[in-house]
């Protein structure tokens, strides 16, 4: 799948980047080649692989998750202990997002 580099000034003002022609042209490039990588993987059969909800495997012991036990849960008040400012219960910071 080829992007244009007008797609990727599209996605890029989607995420608020500023990028150069440089870059758009660089990135243009290397998206392209991700997904063309992705159509040649969506071409392999896949037929009788089961699905996966996640790649960790049962492994009793070995797992590499931990078992979930509840606890007490921070309070407001000591969440927002060390933050510099805030306002009413809450982290107050600044704009950072102007359109």
């Amino acid at each position: 799948m080829k992007l244009t580099e007008e797609q990727v000034r599209y996605v890029a003002g989607l995420a608020n980047l500023a990028l150069t022609e440089d870059e758009i042209h660089t990135y243009a490039h290397d998206l392209s080649d991700i997904l063309t990588h992705i159509d040649k993987l969506n071409e392999l059969n896949t037929d009788g692989v089961p699905p996966m909800a996640q790649v960790l495997f049962s492994a009793e012991d070995t797992a590499t998750l931990r078992e979930d036990e509840p606890h007490a849960c921070l309070s407001n008040a000591d969440a927002v202990a060390n933050a510099p400012v805030t306002s009413q219960g809450y982290f107050k910071v600044p704009r950072v997002i102007e359109r």
